[in-house]
């Protein structure tokens, strides 16, 4: 799909975006087909005035990669991060202090291994596009080498002796946790303990997304206990849930404790870069202001990511 078929973001949005940070980013070099490299990506947002991205992978940490990216393109903040699937030993504290010292900033739960994922009964909307990482996932169970599915919670209900282990670290690197593809009971017992082991920055990752679907109610309820709502732009985009449903979400949630991020990369969706500014214009659709919209692109996700004080 070229370029040209897809929206082009108003010159408000884009002039309301800039300098912002893009938390979730899916770029190559990947596992699999990405429309878009790292290099080539912090050029187009040097170019269009935004600050910077969040490498994601699903299957291996990016801080080396980010490095890289950052002293080969200057002016771009590019920030690595790791998430903890069967291929980084799942919930390996070491494979997080590892990737802290290395320079990462955030730390996903499970997200294609995690129990919730992978016993997941829920299904996309008619019409849906499925994740890119689906057909992989399918490839490593018909070889018998996928990961068994990564639990976070013991029988009681309480998060497991290793999930606690890995939130130590988190806490102490002043780390970014990200709640992955948890279910909702799981993310609700994550981040209470995040918030008693002393964890400063939380994000519930795309809770509209088909295997989350957080209600509002919970969503506000976690909000009140210090965590950002993340709102994705190929959640409602590829048609895994409607804008309007999203859009009471962060009503519900309040704009203080939301922010945009684009969940961009794969070929046939936007240009990454222009991911913030088509949110921007369907919020600004809906009412939002131009304040409401700068706090939710630029000021959130500038708080969730500023390095940690030196110590």
């Amino acid at each position: 799909m070229s370029d040209e078929s897809h929206p082009r973001p108003s010159d408000r949005a884009r002039s309301l975006v800039a300098g912002a940070v893009d938390l979730h980013v899916h770029v190559a070099p990947d596992v699999m087909r990405r429309r878009i490299t790292d290099f080539d990506l912090a050029k187009r947002h040097r170019d269009e005035g935004l600050g910077g991205f969040v490498l994601k992978s699903h299957y291996v940490p990016t801080a080396e990669r980010a490095a890289t990216v950052r002293s080969a393109v200057p002016g771009v903040e590019v920030y690595g991060a790791i998430t903890l699937n069967g291929s980084v030993g799942g919930m390996n504290p070491v494979a997080v202090e590892i990737a802290a010292r290395e320079g990462a900033r955030i730390v996903w739960m499970p997200t294609v291994d995690s129990q919730n994922q992978r016993l997941s009964t829920a299904s996309d909307p008619e019409g849906a596009t499925p994740p890119m990482w689906a057909q992989l996932q399918e490839e490593l169970l018909e070889r018998g080498i996928a990961s068994p599915p990564i639990a976070v919670l013991g029988e009681g209900g309480d998060v497991l002796p290793e999930v606690r282990d890995v939130l130590n670290v988190i806490a102490r690197h002043d780390l970014v946790l990200a709640t992955g593809h948890l279910g909702r009971d799981e993310i609700v017992a994550v981040v209470r303990a995040a918030n008693d082991v002393g964890v400063q920055r939380i994000v519930v990752t795309h809770p509209e997304f088909t295997s989350q679907r957080l209600s509002g109610h919970d969503q506000r309820e976690l909000a009140e206990r210090g965590a950002y709502l993340e709102r994705c732009f190929t959640t409602p985009y590829t048609g895994k849930v409607e804008w309007a449903e999203m859009i009471a979400n962060i009503k519900t949630a309040g704009v203080a404790h939301s922010f945009l991020s684009s969940d961009l990369g794969q070929p046939f969706n936007p240009p990454v870069e222009d991911g913030l500014a088509l949110m921007a214009d369907h919020l600004l659709q809906a009412g939002f202001t131009d304040e409401q919209v700068h706090v939710m692109t630029v000021q959130n996700p500038a708080t969730l990511i500023a390095p940690a004080p030196a110590r």
